[in-house]
């Protein structure tokens, strides 16, 4: 079975990206791993510290391996948003994947040295486990905004910041700020607006750094932008907000077609529909179909 590794040098090889997709219970994660199985190509279930408090950090690793197992599928799985050495360390003993320890809300110079402490920690635990982090600015919260959160533009990450963090912290994958933002403004919901990317930015630290680059915050972008920022070296795109807002949409719907039903599988069946339809589209983006949005 290929690891994740071995899946981001294929990705980059083949100039495509990996998505990655959150999850805080199971009719996202189905969806996923059911899309993802359909199209064939690998994919990364991402669990932030809420989400895997409300999961359990042992148990969605069982999940996760018990599908991995049963299909032969290339299904990873991400510590996503992890800000404290003990949560990263739990999560490289429970059998994950990756590791995103994210500092990025400390100053710089803190972040490197703590950063630089956990990809050692981590290392030391199972080498195989990559170790992402995270530099710059782009909000902290998957949620639908009223308006942008505060300096994000004066968050963005410079090719020089980039380069020294790399190569003091010795990470696999960086996330950098390049025009991304977690969650929607509400004018994205409403498909007034599209994020936009720095695309010149982005190649600029592909070429500081040489490492796998992620891309946060990926709810929302302008599709040419994803495509284009994957050509300039992006290997792998974070969509969390679309997939709550098709959920929670979905499940809104199945309330009101099954007003008198108590059972929970036939109240989520548009959730999870909703869902799988938002992931296929999206991983035959990241695949390079021009058709896709």
């Amino acid at each position: 079975m290929i690891t994740l590794r071995g899946a981001l040098e294929d990705a980059e090889r083949r100039g495509v990206a990996l998505g990655h997709f959150n999850v805080s219970e199971l009719v996202a994660l189905r969806a996923i791993t059911e899309a993802s199985r359909e199209q064939g190509v690998a994919v990364v279930i991402g669990v932030s510290e809420g989400e895997r408090d409300f999961l359990g950090v042992r148990q969605i690793a069982a999940l996760v391996a018990s599908i991995r197992d049963q299909f032969g599928q290339a299904i990873f799985l991400n510590a996503d948003h992890t800000h404290s050495l003990a949560r990263a360390e739990e999560a490289a003993r429970a059998g994950f994947d990756e590791v995103l320890f994210d500092g990025s809300r400390l100053p710089f110079e803190e972040n490197v040295p703590q950063t630089r402490r956990a990809v050692e920690a981590i290392k030391s635990i199972r080498d195989e486990v990559v170790v992402e982090g995270e530099i710059g600015w782009i909000g902290a919260s998957s949620e639908i905004h009223a308006k942008a959160p505060e300096g994000l533009s004066e968050g963005l990450t410079t090719p020089e910041q980039a380069r020294e963090f790399v190569e003091a912290t010795r990470v696999d994958v960086l996330a950098p700020a390049v025009g991304n933002m977690h969650g929607l403004l509400q004018s994205m919901v409403r498909g007034e607006a599209e994020k936009r990317l720095d695309l010149a930015r982005i190649r600029e630290i592909k070429r500081a750094t040489r490492v796998f680059l992620t891309l946060h915050g990926g709810s929302g972008t302008n599709a040419r932008d994803l495509r284009d920022a994957i050509a300039a070296g992006i290997n792998l795109i974070h969509i969390n907000t679309e997939l709550r807002l098709a959920w929670r949409r979905g499940l809104e719907s199945g309330v009101a077609r099954e007003a008198g039903a108590g059972a929970p599988y036939k109240l989520l069946d548009d959730s999870l529909r909703n869902v799988k339809e938002v992931v296929r589209s999206r991983l035959r983006l990241f695949a390079g179909d021009a058709g896709a949005s």
